[in-house]
């Protein structure tokens, strides 16, 4: 049997801070105890924000940090190819097509309606049905060259994924040496969720779940902010029939006003410590003091 495998997939749009510390160092701690692998994921499809000095950057947080990973890494720029290939699969079975509507358009649309349904991040499930607007009018703005978003029509995309594999779910492990449990998956709650756009080739929900069956990734170890989106990716696993990992969805790091770390809000990053002084084992420890 292949050997267990883990990823740690940090997008270079910004620093590393502690709460990537943590997620880092459980990987590397759960591939240690079963003699698993640990590999390394660029996460950098977000070409205007991910730039090389940010991916230099973490490459050297993590090595300071004590990790080491499988070599090459992958980086999601190179394989636009292989996200394509499954875009063309989702495309065969009637579940994707383009939308023009822009966020000011979805915003406004809304506006008038606060009863209007949210998506588990908070964001306004997608308002214009697919029925609006014909196949042969969105054939025809895409070909006049206009900006779109390819959106999973998911409906249907859950109506067919049940009809192949029964009532959807995903097995996850609550700890280290935990027994794993059934988690019923919930995927209408995101609505229709855009998976590439024009200029773009994928989004998150789409490429990491190719990427973890292109990578053998057996054990998917990430924040509990994630575990929601977990419904999307079993659907999209059934369609495209890629196999389904073990999950572990870990607690989060949180500053003294109670938020979670994060490098959108400025948290303080891993080299801001390192030359403070503080040294690695303690950086270790911090990240891992709080409980799962």
């Amino acid at each position: 049997m292949p050997r267990p495998a883990f990823r740690f997939a940090p997008s270079p749009n910004g620093l590393l801070h502690l709460g990537h510390a943590r997620s880092a160092l459980l990987n590397e701690a759960l591939a240690r105890a079963c003699g698993g692998r640990l590999l390394l994921r660029i996460e950098d499809i977000d070409i205007e924000r991910c730039r090389p000095e940010f991916e230099a950057a973490l490459v050297e947080d993590l090595a300071w940090l004590g990790l080491e990973w499988e070599r090459p890494v992958r980086r999601q720029s190179e394989h636009f190819a292989d996200y394509a290939s499954a875009l063309v699969r989702l495309d065969a079975l009637g579940l994707v097509y383009p939308s023009f509507e822009s966020r000011g358009d979805i915003r406004r649309a809304v506006a008038a309606r606060p009863d209007w349904p949210r998506d588990p991040d908070g964001a306004p499930l997608f308002p214009f049905p697919r029925s609006a607007m014909s196949a042969a009018e969105r054939a025809r703005r895409v070909a006049a060259g206009e900006p779109y978003a390819l959106r999973l029509d998911m409906a249907r995309a859950v109506e067919t994924a049940v009809a192949v594999a029964g009532p959807l779910g995903w097995q996850e492990v609550e700890a280290a040496g935990g027994t794993a449990r059934l988690v019923a998956a919930d995927p209408l709650a995101w609505g229709d969720v855009i998976l590439a756009r024009k200029d773009v080739p994928t989004a998150y929900h789409l490429a990491v779940v190719v990427d973890d069956a292109l990578q053998g990734i057996t054990h998917v170890v990430r924040g509990a902010d994630l575990k929601a989106a977990t419904s999307v990716h079993r659907v999209l696993q059934v369609l495209l029939g890629l196999p389904a990992p073990l999950y572990t969805h870990h607690s989060l790091l949180l500053d003294a006003e109670g938020r979670k770390l994060s490098k959108s809000i400025g948290s303080q990053g891993l080299d801001a410590l390192r030359a403070q002084g503080v040294p690695p084992d303690e950086v270790r420890r911090r990240a891992l003091e709080e409980p799962w």
